[in-house]
């Protein structure tokens, strides 16, 4: 299953490519019969969009590459730098578009052909689109970054397109030429918005920050299906490589337990947290005792060697169970039992 997702991934990143090379071609024939600043920046910003997903492609191939001796972890998080070159790009190029858009509003030049412009345009946004939302609903079923920021460039673009075209409604309606410097100068801080939170999130990846989305879904995984003898979840972890997810925490089991009872317990624990996440997951439970006090708070009902009476149930959060520290102390601080 993990091998035809990867195939899927690369067939869809492939199309991408393939259709940037033949929207940047239309775009630059638009900008041939034109002269307009705005389809310039507009096909300017195609290149990057080749560029891209050109090493998106690549990404995409070198992430589904099973582990080896010098990459342990698997090669995943050449996704976030994919993401973050992209990013790159788009901050590149938009620089290049403003000052292109400041000399045409100071020294304004003549356009020609808009209309016949436009239809070329109208089909690259339509293209566009349909590509772009697919990447993006594949990127998410599948956790690939590199495919979300391809397939979101991809609908950013055709979102800046309809602008252009709306820009170049306006040019013919009012004869205003400055209307098409100004729309490319838009464009360009526009872009770098986008080629910002692109770069954003890739160093927020690279640096493995907390990703909040799924760490409370592995939460919620947790609490759809915890057993009463997952005494204590503590110091959870978890981290998403491309499409491979990363998750270590510490589970308090009863302490009377063999050896083989306690690792079917975790291996069904783990188990729980694989069947909710479509890519291959790597999972390290360190297995923890648990003390007469943790009794306050653990519903078994049969447990032969209960010191205490249940007193309150635990109730498992992203906020509560990331910490290092085991849940049932911070809980007994706050009962004074």
């Amino acid at each position: 299953m993990q091998i035809n997702q990867n195939k899927r991934k690369q067939r869809l990143i492939l199309l991408s490519f393939v259709a940037s090379i033949a929207l940047t071609g239309l775009k630059f024939f638009a900008y041939y019969l034109t002269d307009s600043n705005a389809i310039l920046s507009d096909a300017l910003e195609s290149i990057i969009n080749v560029i891209a997903s050109g090493f998106a492609f690549y990404s995409i191939y070198l992430s589904a590459q099973p582990k080896d001796r010098n990459h342990p972890y698997g090669h995943g998080k050449i996704e976030f730098f994919s993401a973050g070159f992209e990013g790159a790009l788009i901050m590149i190029a938009s620089l290049f578009i403003v000052i292109e858009a400041v000399k045409r509003i100071i020294e304004p030049s003549p356009i020609q052909n808009l209309a016949q412009g436009s239809v070329f345009i109208v089909i690259t946004i339509i293209i566009n689109m349909l590509i772009g939302y697919k990447l993006v609903e594949e990127g998410r079923r599948s956790n690939s970054l590199a495919l979300t920021a391809d397939g979101r460039h991809l609908m950013s673009d055709s979102i800046s397109s309809i602008v252009l075209i709306v820009s170049v409604g306006l040019i013919l309606l009012t004869g205003q030429v400055w209307i098409d410097s100004v729309a490319s100068l838009f464009f360009g801080l526009f872009l770098a918005y986008s080629g910002f939170q692109l770069v954003s999130k890739s160093v927020a990846g690279l640096m493995d920050a907390t990703d909040d989305l799924v760490l409370e879904k592995v939460v919620q995984s947790l609490r759809d299906n915890r057993k009463n003898h997952w005494i204590d979840v503590h110091n959870l972890r978890v981290q998403q490589y491309g499409s491979d997810l990363h998750i270590d925490c510490h589970l308090t089991l009863p302490y009377y337990w063999e050896l083989q009872k306690a690792h079917e317990a975790i291996h069904a624990f783990e188990n729980v947290l694989k069947e909710n996440h479509t890519g291959e997951t790597e999972i390290f439970v360190h297995a923890d005792p648990c003390i007469p006090q943790c009794c306050f708070f653990c519903k078994m009902g049969d447990c032969p060697v209960r010191q205490h009476d249940f007193v309150q149930d635990i109730d498992w959060q992203a906020v509560n169970l990331v910490k290092n520290q085991k849940l049932y102390e911070e809980a007994q601080i706050k009962l004074k039992v």
